[in-house]
């Protein structure tokens, strides 16, 4: 009975691997045939700048002789248009035109042939809207619509314009591509005689400053392999969680031998910080008990008495290797302060001179001179004390801290 049972556990988990591989080859499968590719990015955002050729129909019957090129259309035999826009992720542009071109002799204008030839330019602005927004995005065909305003020099008569534009671009790469468009220009104003026209539009247009996205398609695809890896980190998740499980007990015991650890140093390194003060202050008290090296008046000579006690300061700290010393020569306060300051400093090297000499490292002592700055009394400038007071003073004093924080 118990060996039917394993055998029976065991077939089910050996079936729940072999599907689990299945749908994982499957998933892989899926992803490799989703990738997305150039073909599913298009540009959201960019400048274009355009060069190209303008014709300009101002023959009075437009939509009667919309096509008739040779009466009706005026056209420069070299690029005769320049333009510069800014267009943005919500299909609005904003284009800025230069044009210029001549009505030429024998063309029809206004109803009229034409006596001869007369300068046309235009400088015009507008807003554009890029239908892919509604049919949908294709990546190399994008249609246009949009309006705007502008002033025109036609027919030797200058007018502000009403501008409505109808064109498309279709692109050969993300930069390079060609425009073509037919915009109709109403004059504001008539009164001088200025006419509407129409005025066509081919030429070469390059994009820079381009911000990509994806297309609709694009998005689908990346929708599907959102799909894909959700259910993958949902089979993951499950795998898991039942490594967690069987974990978590570990775990536990691992985290709280770590505690136990942690704690046990804290502890020990709390009692060698505790210890250290102990032995530093007791150290301190020991040199305290020493006193202070003494100097005469006006020297810096060491006398026999005081090198003794220095003798037991070196001895002192040999014994401790753990600890240095500094040390702070200083003057009473008769004499000027400069002088003071120079006599301190010549008491100071004459201490550490001595106590080097007695085998004490750089590194185990240092030292400061103090001049008259430190007195230990109330027998400053202009006080009168005593010498017994004013030596008190005349002296080296030691301080010692760990050599390790």
């Amino acid at each position: 009975m118990k060996a039917s049972i394993v055998l029976t556990t065991l077939c089910f988990f050996a079936l729940s691997f072999v599907r689990a591989q299945e749908e994982e080859l499957q998933m892989t499968a899926q992803e490799e045939e989703l990738q997305i590719t150039a073909k599913d990015s298009i540009v959201l955002s960019s400048w274009i700048i355009g060069l190209g050729i303008n014709a300009v129909d101002d023959s009075g019957n437009v939509f009667d002789g919309l096509f008739n090129i040779g009466d009706e259309w005026n056209m420069l035999p070299y690029p005769s248009r320049i333009s510069v826009g800014r267009y943005f992720k919500n299909g609005l542009g904003l284009e800025a035109i230069g044009t210029l071109n001549s009505y030429q002799e024998g063309k029809i204008i206004d109803g009229v042939v034409n006596p001869e030839d007369k300068t046309y330019y235009g400088i015009d602005a507008r807003i554009t809207y890029d239908l892919n927004k509604i049919v949908g995005e294709t990546g190399w065909f994008d249609p246009y619509v949009g309006i705007g305003a502008g002033y025109t020099e036609a027919n030797d008569i200058g007018r502000g314009t009403y501008n409505a534009v109808v064109g498309f671009r279709t692109w050969f790469s993300d930069r390079w591509g060609l425009d073509f468009n037919s915009t109709g220009k109403w004059a504001m104003s008539q009164a001088d005689g200025a006419s509407n026209h129409i005025q066509h539009a081919a030429g070469v247009v390059y994009q820079f400053g381009i911000e990509k996205g994806l297309s609709k398609r694009g998005e689908e695809k990346k929708e599907l392999l959102d799909a894909i890896e959700k259910e993958r980190q949902r089979q993951q998740d499950s795998i898991a969680e039942v490594n967690r499980l069987k974990e978590e007990a570990l775990l536990a015991e691992r985290l709280k031998k770590e505690q136990e650890e942690a704690a046990a140093l804290a502890a020990a390194a709390q009692a060698k910080k505790e210890a250290a003060a102990e032995k530093l202050k007791a150290l301190q008290k020991d040199l305290d008990d020493l006193g202070d090296v003494q100097f005469k008046f006006n020297s810096s000579y060491l006398t026999a008495s005081y090198k003794v006690i220095l003798d037991e300061i070196v001895e002192l700290l040999m014994e401790n290797p753990d600890i240095v010393a500094k040390v702070s020569s200083h003057t009473d306060s008769r004499g000027s302060e400069q002088y003071n300051l120079w006599l301190s400093e010549r008491r100071l090297q004459r201490t550490l001179d001595y106590l080097k000499s007695k085998g004490l490292s750089d590194e185990r002592i240092t030292g400061e001179a103090k001049g008259e700055r430190e007195l230990k009394n109330e027998c400053a400038d202009g006080v009168t004390c005593p010498d017994r007071k004013h030596g008190v003073n005349r002296r080296s004093q030691f301080s010692i801290e760990l050599s390790y924080k």
